[in-house]
This record gives C-alpha cells, sequence and structure tokens, in this order.
C-alpha cells in the first residue's frame, strides 16, 4: 500500500519524465491579463462575451471569465466575427497582449483566431448586454444569475471573505473542526429544527422510526460539538452550514446559512469575547476592501448608494425586560450614531440553559453579548459559558433536560475550565458590509422558483 512519502516520490517521477516538445499558448484570466505591465505574445483567454461591436476595420469584443469585475478588451479583423460569436457565448481567445491606446486600460488583446466555445441565443437570454436588472428580476433565474455583474461581485466578495475568516482564525492559533450537520442537538432549544428522516422505508408496526434511533435533526449551531472540542485544544472554530426550520420569508431569514463560531477555554470576562468579535469584523472587512474594492464600489454605487463601512465598535449596557426584536436592535444602533453597537447581560430567563449566571441579584441576568450593525440588527452572539457543575446541573433539571445533556455535564466533571465563545451569520455579515437589504440576494442560489434548484 502507498504512504504518503511513496505517493509523493510517484508524482515527482510522473513531473520529471521527458514530454512531447510543442509550444502551447499561455492561458491568462482576465484578472491576470488587466495587470499585465508588459506585452506578451501567444497567450490565450477564455470566457463569455460581454459586448460585441463590429465596425468596418475593426471587431471590439469585451471577454469576462469571471476573475474580475472589469472584461478584457480583445480587438480584432472583422473577418474572425461568424453568426454564433454573440452576447452571452462562450469563446476562446487566442493572440497577443499589446498596449491599448484607451486611456481607460492598460493592454488589449490582438486576437489572432477566435473559437466560439459554446453559443448563446440572445433572443431568449433572460439577460441583455448594458441592461442593469433589478436584484428582483434575476432572483426569477437562479441558474443564470451568477453570469450578471451584480451576483459575480457578490460570489467574488464572498469568496475573499471566506478565505479571510480561516486566514484570522488560523493566524490567531485556532484549530478548525468540522461539526456535524445531522445531530440529535437542539444547541437554540427555540425548536425551529429540520428533522431527518428517511423517505424510501415502509415503517413496520412496532419499528423503531429513528434511522439513528434517536431524533435526528440538521444542526442550528455547532456549538456544543465546539465546546467538547475546547476541552482538549484551547482554541476551536467551524464555518459551515445552519439550518433554521423558521417558517419566514422575511427578507433577513434564510432556512440554510452559514454560520461562523469560535470556542474559546480559558476565557473568564466576557470582554475577550467581545475583543474577538471586534478584531474578526475588523480584520475580515479590510482585507475583503483590499482585494475587492471594485465588486464592493458596484454595491455601494447601484445597489445601496448610502452604504458606508463602519468598523469601529463602542460598548452599550442594556439590560431588558424582554428579548430584543430587530426593531429594538435597529433603535439601539440608531441612538447609539449608526456604528456597531455591542449590547451585554442579557436577563437570564431569556437565554439558553448554557450561558454563565452572572450572579448580580435582583437583575439576574447571564455573560452574554449580541454585536448590532447597523440596517441589520444583530450580527454576532456570543456568551461566557456556565461552567460550574451545580449552577449547569441545577438549571438543567430545572428544564427536565438532564437526561439528555448529561454528557454535557461530564464536560463540567473532568477538567472543567472557564470558557466561551460566539457565532457571527456569514450572510449577514455580507449584507453588512454591501449594504444588500434582502438576505436572499447574498446567497449563490435562492431557494425559489425552480424546484430542482431548491
Amino acid at each position: 500500500m502507498f504512504g504518503a512519502r511513496c505517493l509523493l516520490l510517484a508524482f515527482r517521477r510522473c513531473s520529471s519524465a521527458p514530454c512531447p516538445k510543442h509550444k502551447q499558448a499561455a492561458r491568462l484570466r482576465v484578472c491576470e491579463a488587466l495587470e499585465a505591465q508588459e506585452v506578451a505574445g501567444d497567450i490565450k483567454v477564455q470566457g463569455w462575451v460581454r459586448s460585441v461591436r463590429s465596425q468596418k476595420q475593426i471587431l471590439f469584443l469585451h471577454i469576462n471569465d469571471g476573475s474580475s469585475l472589469e472584461s478584457l478588451q480583445v480587438v480584432a479583423d472583422p473577418t474572425l466575427k461568424h453568426s454564433d460569436l454573440t452576447f452571452g457565448s462562450a469563446v476562446e481567445v487566442q493572440g497577443k497582449l499589446v498596449k491599448s491606446l484607451h486611456r481607460m486600460q492598460n493592454v488589449e488583446l490582438k486576437a489572432e483566431n477566435i473559437r466560439v466555445v459554446g453559443p448563446c441565443d440572445t433572443l431568449t437570454f433572460p439577460f441583455k448586454p448594458r441592461e442593469r436588472q433589478p436584484l428582483e428580476y434575476s432572483r426569477q433565474f437562479p441558474h443564470l444569475r451568477c453570469r450578471t455583474n451584480t451576483l459575480s461581485s457578490l460570489l467574488r466578495v464572498r469568496s475573499e471573505a471566506t478565505a479571510a475568516i480561516h486566514s484570522f482564525f488560523k493566524d490567531n492559533g485556532y484549530v478548525h473542526v468540522h461539526t456535524p450537520i445531522i445531530t440529535s442537538n437542539d444547541c437554540e432549544g427555540a425548536g425551529e429544527l429540520f428533522h431527518v428522516r428517511t423517505s424510501d422505508k415502509v415503517q413496520e408496526p412496532g419499528e423503531n422510526s429513528h434511522f439513528f434511533n434517536v431524533p435526528a435533526f440538521l444542526t442550528v449551531s455547532g456549538q456544543l460539538h465546539l465546546e467538547v472540542m475546547a476541552g482538549a485544544f484551547t482554541q476551536v472554530f467551524t464555518f459551515g452550514p445552519t439550518f433554521r426550520a423558521e417558517n419566514s420569508q422575511s427578507r433577513r431569514h434564510l432556512a440554510e446559512f452559514y454560520m461562523v463560531e469560535a470556542e474559546m477555554s480559558f476565557t473568564e470576562s466576557l470582554q475577550d469575547i467581545i475583543q474577538i468579535m471586534e478584531d474578526l469584523f475588523k480584520t475580515v472587512t479590510s482585507i475583503v476592501l483590499s482585494k475587492c474594492p471594485q465588486d464592493v464600489e458596484l454595491f455601494h454605487k447601484y445597489i445601496s448608494p448610502a452604504q458606508k463601512v463602519r468598523t469601529d465598535a463602542e460598548e452599550q449596557i442594556h439590560n431588558w425586560g424582554y428579548d430584543l426584536q430587530t426593531e429594538h436592535e435597529k433603535y439601539l444602533v440608531k441612538h447609539c450614531g449608526e456604528v456597531p453597537v455591542f449590547v451585554v447581560n442579557y436577563p437570564y430567563d431569556l437565554k439558553p440553559f448554557y450561558m454563565r449566571d452572572n450572579e448580580d441579584g435582583p437583575q439576574h441576568t447571564v455573560a452574554a453579548v449580541d454585536l448590532l450593525v447597523p440596517g441589520i440588527g444583530e450580527l454576532c452572539g456570543g456568551s461566557l459559558r456556565e461552567e460550574r457543575l451545580h449552577f449547569l446541573q441545577s438549571r438543567l433539571e430545572r428544564l427536565g433536560l438532564a437526561d439528555a445533556y448529561q454528557w454535557y455535564l461530564d464536560l463540567r466533571q473532568f477538567g472543567s475550565a472557564p470558557h466561551g465563545g460566539f457565532g457571527m451569520g456569514f450572510e449577514r455579515y455580507l449584507q453588512c458590509i454591501l449594504g444588500v437589504d434582502n438576505i436572499k440576494d447574498v446567497i449563490p442560489f435562492p431557494r425559489f422558483p425552480h424546484s430542482c434548484l431548491l
């Protein structure tokens, strides 16, 4: 059986073997071609036609491959044009990269050969050149909308933000954990769960109807699994899909979304959790703004003209006798000058069993924190976890959950350490920095109207 070392040696032998010599055109992505400072001969660009303009002595194309918002201009002899070369068609263009005479661009591709790889029926294609369709219109075509400037910009921002989040945690010494998607835990306790069942088995009388012998659900949070890992690693995080069976078609709810969650052991101060939330937000936003300036600017110019990214945060302490609704969250942000706001110390009876009791007399709060941001409301939520066995056991017994969470109590008996953590909704983060009003416009595939993409 090959070990890792043997596999590496085998690959090295393959790569060092002599190959037939024939010169091929160097393939460049559009973003690489646009960033080129020098002319280059015999290159190849593959992508989709964004515009075609034919004059008597010259043919102009603009090609985009999704690597940048800006397209690469192609100039060619009109004889290279044929009927399939239309807006939306997939093409491969080979030629030389030359200095452009146009002051708005550094280089252009002088085509020697244009091959249409896949034609596009422009009469039935739902998007037209030089038309800026509203997001509501593009949402009707979830299988095609990624070809629009708006959605391609969003997906580039989403990709960079994902990489920046992983980089932030790696640079700060966190271990990445893949937490289960199918679980028997209801971390939030809100009852908004998707029940997992088999669909092709007829249940016999008296037979256990549960595939795993216990009820199983799509996860609403990886927190409890992270707490397990925090008992062996001081800092852990996960970044994956979570699900809420909340029957809502509002602009701020999704049935499936991505959650960034982190857990830190030997943490005794809520301020430590707050600082990590703030550092994560600032670091990731700074990277996105530096790496995707044109994509972010497109949203701020055309989708949300008044949007300004603000990364400074100030702490505001409020104790409410009832839970905060979206209207309350937005009011607090507006009252504090439309900047991110931390709200801390929530009433004990409103929060889940795992949050640490502040033991603060008649107020009776827990060490919890929410980060509220302009236009969105809650972006992050976290707390210190109750590490004291007798406090946790007493609360679980009152809730009738002691047996179900015996394993959770075990964590407090074997080397328990003060710890805490938080979660951040990834799509809400994208809403925040881009200013998108409807959360369904920051996901790759909206859940309607095509059932095949549900």
